[in-house]
């Protein structure tokens, strides 16, 4: 066997480690620490959010390791598509395919639909307050909404400009993320009340899992650094740092702002898509509250900017592997940019993000991500048996244990999703195995290591 894979669209490699680890922190504090922290907290976990955040990062971090060995062995851009394609076979290829890119859509939605909330609160500390009708989607008694929208939209148009020059305004974004997430917890600590941690676990252990599910879909950050492997220079030393890095920094913010936004506030009340503009209005600190809005409004921009160009570099893989039309993978001749599945994936998000509220839309990318992640592990251990000759810049240390545990987990934490998660998640696959069935079966080829 030779260790080559399908030729693919040369271009210049421009992510470093800093731009991939800042790739990754953007796609990782996001909407889960600035939104859904404090709605899980109200609605799942409590104060034991904290124990939710850890389990999703214990399994995010031995996921990680799985997704590095993939990542600097068969360095592409399909990430789950192509690993699945090369160990499996094109069926399951297409389908691990097609739920990512269903799990980018909605998760780049589900991050507009928080947006909107610290837009809101932003503009109406200014005394600007916009028509309701247009800030909530039709089920919530609203027209669209559109914030939501036309920020999807402004970031499609940034990353059709191509990666060298969209990654500036990535790093600036992520930037101004993590310093309002630090001047919260400056400002906020002085704050906690011992006596609003307790009791610790209202919704028993149950809700500790509940928790972690519905916040898991967070970590997707990890394969967003996988699938910019083609953009990554040195993949076989950046990418596992990156992925380590980006970890280590990501749960270290989540534990601690959980602790503090409960400590500070009871749980019950955090049922708020803006809950730091909240916390801090609630102590009285209106100014530094519209600092954290504005800072939210700019840094969640850039976890819109990941999973938008993740999603995008899914289509361009499948589209080059002729599983979808093969005009999807045409870069622009002046940016290098696949233009066309970033305008895809972009228009179908700002549908989403208009039409559909955030807990319906994070429930659909949270099964999908952990099918995605089950699949990544189980891949590891494929991969070994097939094709033990594979040139390996990073293995996964202890055999099969890691993998193993993976597994396990990503398992644990599906069965504790909703049946309507699942039911909406068998919708989008069968939509899928119609595509599969008139388009890919007749075009798509089994993959072949010596293709020339």
């Amino acid at each position: 066997m030779k260790n080559q894979l399908p030729p693919s669209n040369e271009h210049e490699k421009t992510l470093g480690l800093f731009d991939l680890a800042i790739l990754g922190i953007g796609a990782i504090i996001g909407t889960g620490i600035l939104v859904l922290t404090g709605i899980v907290a109200a609605e799942d976990s409590g104060p034991a959010i904290v124990f939710s955040f850890l389990i999703a990062a214990l399994a995010s971090g031995l996921i990680g390791l799985c997704y590095s060995e993939l990542t600097t062995s068969l360095p592409n851009s399909g990430s789950a598509f192509f690993y699945a394609w090369v160990a499996i076979g094109k069926f399951v290829a297409f389908l691990a395919g097609w739920t990512l890119i269903g799990v980018y859509v909605t998760t780049t939605a589900t991050v507009a639909n928080g947006w909107t909330g610290y837009v809101q609160s932003f503009l109406a500390v200014l005394g600007i307050n916009l028509p309701h009708k247009f800030l909530v989607n039709p089920a919530a008694g609203g027209y669209v909404n559109l914030p939501a929208i036309l920020m999807i939209l402004l970031m499609t148009v940034i990353l059709t400009r191509g990666t060298s020059e969209s990654k500036v305004v990535n790093n600036f974004l992520v930037g101004v993320k993590i310093f309002i997430i630090l001047l919260f917890i400056i400002i906020s600590v002085q704050h906690v009340n011992p006596a609003n941690w307790h009791p610790f676990l209202p919704y028993g252990y149950q809700g500790i899992f509940t928790g972690a599910s519905a916040v898991f879909f967070s970590f997707l950050g990890f394969d967003a650094l996988a699938t910019s492997a083609e953009d990554a220079k040195d993949v076989g030393h950046t990418i596992p740092r990156a992925i380590i890095l980006c970890l280590v920094v990501s749960t270290a913010l989540y534990i601690i702002v959980s602790l503090v936004m409960t400590g500070v506030v009871p749980y019950k009340k955090l049922n708020v898509s803006e809950a730091m503009s909240y916390v801090l209005i609630a102590k009285g600190h209106d100014y530094v509250a519209e600092v954290v809005s504005l800072g939210a409004v700019l840094g969640i921009m850039a976890v819109v900017f990941a999973f938008i160009y993740a999603g995008s570099n899914i289509l361009k893989s499948m589209s080059r592997s002729r599983f979808l039309p093969k005009g999807l993978a045409t870069l622009n001749t002046k940016t290098q940019s696949p233009n066309r599945a970033i305008w895809l994936v972009g228009l179908a998000a700002a549908v989403f993000a208009g039409e559909f509220d955030l807990h319906y839309l994070a429930l659909i990318a949270n099964i999908g991500s952990l099918t995605v992640f089950l699949l990544i592990s189980l891949i590891v251990i494929i991969l070994r048996y097939r094709y033990p000759e594979l040139k390996r810049p990073f293995k996964v240390p202890f055999g099969n244990v890691i993998p193993t545990c993976s597994i396990i987990i990503c398992i644990v934490l599906l069965v504790s999703i909703s049946l309507k998660a699942w039911l909406t998640y068998l919708i989008w696959l069968a939509l899928g195995l119609i595509v599969y069935f008139s388009y890919s079966l007749r075009h798509a080829d089994e993959f072949n290591f010596t293709k020339e």
